[in-house]
């Protein structure tokens, strides 16, 4: 199954991984127009800077209902 270039911007959703959200995936993100990456460990520092640079909402520690915000908190909700 390839990319289908015709469904982007996938600004109405979220990417959640299962690792370290990392400077290439939120390189990743950011091109496809996700707005927020959410990760179950810590981002790397790169990773936040990028994040905030180019508007991307990234997320750490998402686990067991509670997670910490580090770029554009505005996106997220209780």
């Amino acid at each position: 199954m390839g990319m289908h270039h015709d469904k982007l911007p996938l600004n109405d959703c979220v990417l959640q991984v299962s690792a370290r959200a990392s400077f290439e995936l939120v390189s990743k993100a950011a091109m496809a127009g996700i707005p927020v990456l959410s990760a179950v460990s810590a981002p790397s520092a790169l990773a936040v800077k990028h994040g905030r640079e180019h508007g991307v909402t990234v997320v750490g520690f998402n686990r067991r209902g509670t997670c910490n915000v580090y770029t554009h908190p505005e996106r997220i909700t209780d």
